[in-house]
């Protein structure tokens, strides 16, 4: 079982999704966190069944699927790293540099 692990800059756009959502409905802000939380934690046990977005130098880049969002994840020998959260409208590509 691999471990799971949330950047910094993931945990803010969780917030940000979360903030965005409270403004009309403030629980539904909480189930969707909550669910894309729980979604995420497949990647303990399962860490490649994200498609490949692309190889890095530290392993290779991968986006989970849930709902509206995605789910940007560095997979290493030992770890998925979340590096991002992102509605389905947004460019991955703006954020997701080289």
């Amino acid at each position: 079982m691999a471990e799971l692990r949330w950047t910094d800059e993931a945990v803010r756009w969780l917030e940000d999704i979360r903030d965005y959502i409270a403004r009309d409905d403030p629980a539904a802000a909480r189930r969707v966190i909550a669910d894309l939380y729980e979604h995420a934690q497949v990647l303990k046990s399962l860490p490649d069944i994200g498609y490949k977005y692309r190889d890095d130098p530290d392993g290779e880049i991968r986006i989970l699927l849930y709902g509206h969002y995605r789910i940007a994840y560095l997979v290493r020998h030992d770890a998925a790293e979340i590096l991002g959260v992102f509605h389905g409208a947004m460019s991955i590509d703006r954020y997701l540099l080289r």
